[in-house]
Protein backbone atom coordinates (compact mmCIF):
# COMPACT_ATOMS: atom_id res chain seq x y z
CA UNK A 1 0.00 0.00 0.00
CA UNK A 2 0.66 3.74 -0.99
CA UNK A 3 0.54 6.82 1.82
CA UNK A 4 -2.27 8.85 0.23
CA UNK A 5 -4.39 5.73 -1.27
CA UNK A 6 -8.39 6.42 -1.09
CA UNK A 7 -10.55 3.93 1.39
CA UNK A 8 -11.63 1.86 -1.41
CA UNK A 9 -8.22 1.43 -2.60
CA UNK A 10 -7.30 0.91 0.96
CA UNK A 11 -10.26 -1.57 2.18
CA UNK A 12 -9.42 -3.69 -1.32
CA UNK A 13 -5.77 -4.21 0.06
CA UNK A 14 -6.89 -4.90 3.38
CA UNK A 15 -8.58 -8.26 1.04
CA UNK A 16 -5.70 -8.78 -0.98
CA UNK A 17 -3.00 -9.14 2.48
CA UNK A 18 -5.98 -11.49 3.90
CA UNK A 19 -5.48 -13.78 0.91
CA UNK A 20 -1.90 -13.70 0.80
CA UNK A 21 0.21 -12.52 3.93
CA UNK A 22 1.80 -15.53 6.24
CA UNK A 23 -0.16 -16.62 9.28
CA UNK A 24 1.28 -17.09 12.53
CA UNK A 25 4.26 -19.76 12.18
CA UNK A 26 2.40 -21.33 15.40
CA UNK A 27 -1.55 -21.81 15.63
CA UNK A 28 -2.59 -22.22 19.02
CA UNK A 29 -4.97 -24.12 18.54
CA UNK A 30 -2.62 -26.97 17.88
CA UNK A 31 -1.87 -26.85 21.29
CA UNK A 32 -5.25 -28.07 22.17
CA UNK A 33 -6.06 -31.71 22.07
CA UNK A 34 -9.17 -33.15 22.57
CA UNK A 35 -9.69 -36.70 24.32
CA UNK A 36 -10.92 -39.55 22.24
CA UNK A 37 -13.67 -41.33 23.12
CA UNK A 38 -13.68 -45.18 21.21
CA UNK A 39 -17.06 -46.49 22.20
CA UNK A 40 -18.80 -44.55 19.82
CA UNK A 41 -22.88 -44.76 20.45
CA UNK A 42 -24.58 -42.17 18.42
CA UNK A 43 -26.14 -42.21 14.44
CA UNK A 44 -24.18 -40.16 12.03
CA UNK A 45 -27.35 -39.44 10.20
CA UNK A 46 -29.37 -38.37 13.12
CA UNK A 47 -27.19 -35.59 14.04
CA UNK A 48 -28.05 -32.12 13.40
CA UNK A 49 -25.79 -29.13 14.31
CA UNK A 50 -28.43 -26.47 14.98
CA UNK A 51 -27.38 -24.10 18.18
CA UNK A 52 -28.37 -21.21 19.96
CA UNK A 53 -26.35 -17.95 20.86
CA UNK A 54 -28.10 -16.26 23.54
CA UNK A 55 -31.24 -14.75 21.22
CA UNK A 56 -29.51 -16.24 18.05
CA UNK A 57 -30.78 -19.17 16.74
CA UNK A 58 -28.69 -20.79 14.07
CA UNK A 59 -28.81 -23.67 11.94
CA UNK A 60 -24.78 -23.93 12.50
CA UNK A 61 -21.83 -22.58 14.51
CA UNK A 62 -20.16 -21.58 11.43
CA UNK A 63 -20.55 -18.29 10.33
CA UNK A 64 -18.79 -15.69 7.57
CA UNK A 65 -16.83 -13.55 9.52
CA UNK A 66 -16.35 -9.57 9.11
CA UNK A 67 -13.70 -9.29 6.10
CA UNK A 68 -14.38 -6.02 3.94
CA UNK A 69 -15.66 -2.93 4.55
CA UNK A 70 -16.74 -0.79 1.49
CA UNK A 71 -13.93 -0.93 -1.66
CA UNK A 72 -16.35 -0.40 -4.42
CA UNK A 73 -17.14 -3.01 -7.06
CA UNK A 74 -15.03 -5.42 -5.85
CA UNK A 75 -16.39 -5.82 -2.30
CA UNK A 76 -19.74 -6.04 -3.79
CA UNK A 77 -19.12 -8.91 -6.05
CA UNK A 78 -17.10 -10.13 -2.40
CA UNK A 79 -19.87 -9.73 -0.60
CA UNK A 80 -22.85 -11.01 -3.37
CA UNK A 81 -20.73 -13.99 -3.54
CA UNK A 82 -20.50 -14.59 0.08
CA UNK A 83 -24.01 -14.13 0.46
CA UNK A 84 -25.21 -16.69 -1.82
CA UNK A 85 -22.90 -19.28 -0.45
CA UNK A 86 -24.08 -18.78 3.33
CA UNK A 87 -27.77 -18.52 1.77
CA UNK A 88 -26.84 -22.38 -0.01
CA UNK A 89 -25.72 -23.90 3.34
CA UNK A 90 -27.81 -21.78 5.94
CA UNK A 91 -25.21 -20.17 7.84
CA UNK A 92 -24.88 -16.75 9.28
CA UNK A 93 -22.84 -13.75 8.12
CA UNK A 94 -21.18 -10.67 8.92
CA UNK A 95 -20.43 -8.05 6.92
CA UNK A 96 -17.59 -5.80 7.28
CA UNK A 97 -17.32 -2.45 8.70
CA UNK A 98 -20.85 -0.54 7.19
CA UNK A 99 -18.73 2.81 8.25
CA UNK A 100 -17.87 3.86 4.44
CA UNK A 101 -21.88 3.26 3.36
CA UNK A 102 -22.85 5.38 6.98
CA UNK A 103 -20.66 8.36 5.07
CA UNK A 104 -20.96 7.81 1.55
CA UNK A 105 -24.45 6.87 0.34
CA UNK A 106 -23.05 5.46 -2.59
CA UNK A 107 -21.35 2.97 -1.12
CA UNK A 108 -24.54 1.34 0.53
CA UNK A 109 -25.31 -1.03 -2.33
CA UNK A 110 -21.94 -3.00 -1.20
CA UNK A 111 -23.70 -4.26 1.72
CA UNK A 112 -27.31 -4.08 0.66
CA UNK A 113 -26.19 -6.74 -1.82
CA UNK A 114 -25.88 -9.31 1.13
CA UNK A 115 -29.90 -9.06 2.29
CA UNK A 116 -30.89 -9.28 -0.85
CA UNK A 117 -29.06 -12.00 -1.85
CA UNK A 118 -29.35 -13.90 1.48
CA UNK A 119 -33.32 -12.80 2.41
CA UNK A 120 -33.99 -14.95 4.55
CA UNK A 121 -30.53 -15.86 6.64
CA UNK A 122 -29.16 -14.73 9.79
CA UNK A 123 -27.21 -11.47 8.75
CA UNK A 124 -24.61 -9.58 11.18
CA UNK A 125 -24.45 -5.67 10.90
CA UNK A 126 -21.20 -4.02 11.19
CA UNK A 127 -20.20 -0.65 12.85
CA UNK A 128 -16.72 0.71 14.84
CA UNK A 129 -16.78 1.46 18.41
CA UNK A 130 -16.65 5.11 16.74
CA UNK A 131 -20.63 5.14 15.42
CA UNK A 132 -23.33 6.74 17.78
CA UNK A 133 -26.18 4.90 18.46
CA UNK A 134 -27.82 6.49 15.60
CA UNK A 135 -25.20 5.12 12.77
CA UNK A 136 -25.46 2.16 14.43
CA UNK A 137 -29.36 1.91 13.60
CA UNK A 138 -28.96 2.87 10.05
CA UNK A 139 -26.72 0.36 10.03
CA UNK A 140 -28.82 -2.38 10.87
CA UNK A 141 -31.88 -1.07 8.81
CA UNK A 142 -29.45 -0.92 5.95
CA UNK A 143 -29.63 -4.86 6.52
CA UNK A 144 -32.34 -5.65 7.94
CA UNK A 145 -29.89 -7.21 10.10
CA UNK A 146 -30.37 -9.35 13.02
CA UNK A 147 -27.74 -8.65 15.19
CA UNK A 148 -24.71 -5.47 15.19
CA UNK A 149 -21.06 -6.27 15.61
CA UNK A 150 -19.22 -3.50 16.99
CA UNK A 151 -15.92 -3.73 15.96
CA UNK A 152 -12.94 -2.60 18.63
CA UNK A 153 -9.46 -2.39 16.56
CA UNK A 154 -7.78 0.48 18.55
CA UNK A 155 -4.21 -1.43 17.70
CA UNK A 156 -5.01 -1.02 14.10
CA UNK A 157 -6.16 2.61 14.39
CA UNK A 158 -3.12 4.01 16.14
CA UNK A 159 -0.32 2.18 13.28
CA UNK A 160 -2.63 3.44 10.61
CA UNK A 161 -1.15 6.78 9.87
CA UNK A 162 -4.91 8.49 9.57
CA UNK A 163 -6.44 6.26 12.09
CA UNK A 164 -7.90 7.50 15.52
CA UNK A 165 -6.20 8.50 18.57
CA UNK A 166 -9.45 9.84 21.01
CA UNK A 167 -10.78 6.86 22.46
CA UNK A 168 -12.03 8.54 25.47
CA UNK A 169 -15.87 8.14 24.33
CA UNK A 170 -15.88 4.76 23.27
CA UNK A 171 -17.35 2.83 26.35
CA UNK A 172 -20.07 5.30 26.52
CA UNK A 173 -20.98 5.10 23.00
CA UNK A 174 -20.66 1.42 23.15
CA UNK A 175 -22.90 1.38 26.24
CA UNK A 176 -25.42 3.74 24.11
CA UNK A 177 -25.35 1.33 21.66
CA UNK A 178 -26.31 -1.41 23.42
CA UNK A 179 -29.30 0.33 25.67
CA UNK A 180 -30.63 1.35 22.09
CA UNK A 181 -31.14 -1.38 20.49
CA UNK A 182 -33.19 -3.85 19.50
CA UNK A 183 -31.10 -6.47 18.55
CA UNK A 184 -28.10 -8.52 19.93
CA UNK A 185 -25.78 -6.07 20.07
CA UNK A 186 -22.01 -8.04 19.98
CA UNK A 187 -18.56 -6.65 20.85
CA UNK A 188 -15.82 -7.69 18.11
CA UNK A 189 -11.79 -7.57 18.14
CA UNK A 190 -10.22 -7.20 14.75
CA UNK A 191 -7.57 -9.57 15.67
CA UNK A 192 -5.80 -9.08 19.12
CA UNK A 193 -7.82 -11.06 21.02
CA UNK A 194 -10.08 -10.00 24.50
CA UNK A 195 -8.91 -10.54 27.96
CA UNK A 196 -11.17 -11.46 31.04
CA UNK A 197 -10.56 -8.08 31.91
CA UNK A 198 -11.95 -6.56 28.61
CA UNK A 199 -15.21 -9.05 29.09
CA UNK A 200 -15.72 -8.06 32.63
CA UNK A 201 -15.87 -4.12 31.69
CA UNK A 202 -17.95 -4.91 28.77
CA UNK A 203 -20.46 -6.83 30.91
CA UNK A 204 -20.67 -3.88 33.58
CA UNK A 205 -21.62 -2.21 30.25
CA UNK A 206 -24.45 -4.54 29.54
CA UNK A 207 -23.07 -6.40 26.55
CA UNK A 208 -23.87 -10.10 26.54
CA UNK A 209 -22.04 -11.38 23.42
CA UNK A 210 -18.46 -11.05 22.33
CA UNK A 211 -16.37 -12.07 19.82
CA UNK A 212 -12.42 -12.49 20.83
CA UNK A 213 -11.56 -12.23 17.87
CA UNK A 214 -8.17 -13.26 18.29
CA UNK A 215 -4.38 -13.23 17.09
CA UNK A 216 -3.66 -16.18 14.66
CA UNK A 217 -5.66 -14.57 11.85
CA UNK A 218 -5.36 -11.82 8.89
CA UNK A 219 -2.71 -9.84 10.81
CA UNK A 220 -3.71 -5.90 10.79
CA UNK A 221 -1.04 -4.43 12.26
CA UNK A 222 1.15 -6.01 9.33
CA UNK A 223 -0.82 -4.50 6.99
CA UNK A 224 -1.24 -0.98 8.12
CA UNK A 225 2.72 -1.19 9.31
CA UNK A 226 2.61 -1.26 4.70
CA UNK A 227 2.13 2.31 4.76
CA UNK A 228 3.64 3.78 7.19
CA UNK A 229 7.46 5.17 6.38
CA UNK A 230 8.81 4.02 9.52
CA UNK A 231 6.34 0.96 10.47
CA UNK A 232 5.56 0.08 14.14
CA UNK A 233 6.81 -3.34 13.26
CA UNK A 234 7.43 -4.40 16.91
CA UNK A 235 3.36 -4.24 17.17
CA UNK A 236 3.33 -7.09 14.52
CA UNK A 237 3.11 -9.88 17.34
CA UNK A 238 0.57 -8.53 19.98
CA UNK A 239 -2.19 -9.90 20.90
CA UNK A 240 -4.19 -12.76 22.80
CA UNK A 241 -4.28 -16.19 20.68
CA UNK A 242 -7.88 -17.32 19.84
CA UNK A 243 -7.77 -20.12 22.09
CA UNK A 244 -6.49 -17.90 25.35
CA UNK A 245 -8.88 -15.31 24.68
CA UNK A 246 -11.68 -17.83 25.03
CA UNK A 247 -10.72 -19.66 27.84
CA UNK A 248 -10.12 -16.07 29.05
CA UNK A 249 -13.95 -15.23 28.62
CA UNK A 250 -14.93 -18.56 30.81
CA UNK A 251 -14.72 -16.25 34.05
CA UNK A 252 -18.16 -14.49 32.94
CA UNK A 253 -20.53 -17.45 32.67
CA UNK A 254 -23.21 -14.49 31.60
CA UNK A 255 -21.53 -13.56 28.46
CA UNK A 256 -22.16 -15.30 25.19
CA UNK A 257 -18.88 -16.22 23.28
CA UNK A 258 -17.83 -16.29 20.00
CA UNK A 259 -14.78 -17.51 18.82
CA UNK A 260 -12.75 -15.94 15.69
CA UNK A 261 -8.94 -15.67 14.50
CA UNK A 262 -7.18 -18.22 12.78
CA UNK A 263 -9.80 -20.83 12.79
CA UNK A 264 -8.33 -22.85 9.49
CA UNK A 265 -10.78 -25.66 9.39
CA UNK A 266 -14.00 -27.31 11.16
CA UNK A 267 -11.64 -29.37 13.80
CA UNK A 268 -10.23 -25.92 15.04
CA UNK A 269 -14.09 -24.70 15.17
CA UNK A 270 -14.93 -28.14 17.52
CA UNK A 271 -11.36 -26.63 19.37
CA UNK A 272 -13.27 -23.89 19.99
CA UNK A 273 -16.64 -24.82 20.71
CA UNK A 274 -15.24 -27.34 23.57
CA UNK A 275 -12.66 -24.18 24.91
CA UNK A 276 -16.57 -22.83 25.53
CA UNK A 277 -17.29 -20.62 22.25
CA UNK A 278 -21.25 -21.07 21.24
CA UNK A 279 -19.93 -20.11 17.58
CA UNK A 280 -17.17 -19.72 15.87
CA UNK A 281 -16.71 -17.60 12.51
CA UNK A 282 -14.51 -17.83 9.59
CA UNK A 283 -13.14 -15.03 7.13
CA UNK A 284 -9.56 -15.42 5.68
CA UNK A 285 -9.61 -19.23 5.07
CA UNK A 286 -13.22 -18.83 3.30
CA UNK A 287 -12.33 -15.77 1.11
CA UNK A 288 -9.35 -17.52 -0.37
CA UNK A 289 -11.39 -20.21 -1.12
CA UNK A 290 -14.01 -18.03 -2.73
CA UNK A 291 -11.60 -15.66 -4.81
CA UNK A 292 -8.96 -18.91 -6.21
CA UNK A 293 -12.05 -21.23 -6.35
CA UNK A 294 -15.42 -19.75 -6.93
CA UNK A 295 -18.95 -20.09 -4.77
CA UNK A 296 -19.35 -23.88 -5.72
CA UNK A 297 -16.12 -24.69 -4.18
CA UNK A 298 -16.46 -22.40 -1.03
CA UNK A 299 -20.36 -24.15 -0.77
CA UNK A 300 -18.67 -27.46 -0.94
CA UNK A 301 -16.08 -26.35 2.16
CA UNK A 302 -18.11 -24.96 4.51
CA UNK A 303 -20.10 -28.18 3.92
CA UNK A 304 -16.86 -30.11 4.35
CA UNK A 305 -16.64 -28.00 7.70
CA UNK A 306 -20.37 -29.32 8.71
CA UNK A 307 -19.26 -32.77 8.48
CA UNK A 308 -15.94 -32.55 10.18
CA UNK A 309 -18.07 -31.09 13.14
CA UNK A 310 -20.38 -34.29 12.71
CA UNK A 311 -17.31 -36.50 13.01
CA UNK A 312 -15.91 -34.55 16.12
CA UNK A 313 -19.53 -34.99 17.73
CA UNK A 314 -19.25 -38.75 17.07
CA UNK A 315 -15.94 -39.23 18.09
CA UNK A 316 -16.88 -37.25 21.19
CA UNK A 317 -20.33 -38.82 21.78
CA UNK A 318 -22.22 -35.92 21.82
CA UNK A 319 -25.67 -34.86 20.17
CA UNK A 320 -25.80 -31.21 20.30
CA UNK A 321 -23.34 -27.58 19.49
CA UNK A 322 -23.77 -27.20 23.52
CA UNK A 323 -22.48 -30.11 24.32
CA UNK A 324 -19.10 -29.54 23.27
CA UNK A 325 -18.10 -27.52 25.84
CA UNK A 326 -18.20 -30.13 28.63
CA UNK A 327 -15.86 -32.54 27.33
CA UNK A 328 -12.56 -33.78 28.34
CA UNK A 329 -9.12 -31.76 26.40
CA UNK A 330 -5.79 -31.33 27.11
CA UNK A 331 -3.50 -27.88 26.74
CA UNK A 332 0.02 -27.97 25.52
CA UNK A 333 2.80 -25.72 25.15
CA UNK A 334 2.65 -21.71 24.77
CA UNK A 335 -1.16 -22.22 25.81
CA UNK A 336 -0.66 -24.03 28.95
CA UNK A 337 1.93 -21.94 29.86
CA UNK A 338 -0.36 -19.18 29.68
CA UNK A 339 -3.18 -20.49 31.87
CA UNK A 340 -1.43 -21.64 34.57
CA UNK A 341 0.29 -18.17 35.19
CA UNK A 342 -3.65 -16.14 34.86
CA UNK A 343 -4.80 -18.83 37.12
CA UNK A 344 -2.77 -17.15 39.88
CA UNK A 345 -4.03 -13.54 38.95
Amino acid sequence: MVKGMSRSERKIDHIRHALGHERDVHNHFDDVTIVHQSLARLDYQALNINTQVGELSLSSPLFVNAMTGGGGEKTEEINRNLAIAASQTGIGMAVGSQMSALKNPEERKTYEIVRKMNPDGVVFANVGSEATADLAKEAVDMLEANALQIHVNTLQELIMPEGDRDFSNRLKQIEQIRETMDVPVIVKEVGYGMSRETIKVLAELGISYVDVGGRGGTNFSKVENLRREKPLSSFNNWGIPTPISILESLQHDKVHVIGSGGIRHGLDGVKALTLGAEAFGMAGALLKVLVEEGIEVLVEEIEHIHREIKVAMMLMNIEEVAQFKNQPYVLHGLTKEWIDQRKSL
